[in-house]
């Protein structure tokens, strides 16, 4: 999948997620689509990595003590 696509993905997700609240004010969309997007993305990389915390950072750009974290946040780490 192209940036792009997943830039649509986002875009019809966001959209849809608007059009649901039938004109009531949106609040903290920032944390909500953040959140939604991370926990799937650090669990289908930590899987694709075997469970190599360091590959699985690496491959993310981030630090992997910072992988720990997050993972610890959305209850992906035992």
């Amino acid at each position: 999948m192209s940036r792009c696509a997943i830039e649509d993905c986002m875009r019809a997700s966001v959209e849809q997620y608007l059009k649901d609240l039938r004109g009531a004010a949106p609040g903290a969309l920032h944390a909500l689509f953040m959140g939604a997007a991370e926990k799937p993305l650090l669990d289908v990389v930590l899987r694709h990595a075997e469970g190599n915390q360091s590959r699985a950072a690496e491959w993310l750009g981030i630090n992997r003590n910072t992988l720990r974290r997050k993972l610890r946040e959305h209850g992906l780490l035992e």
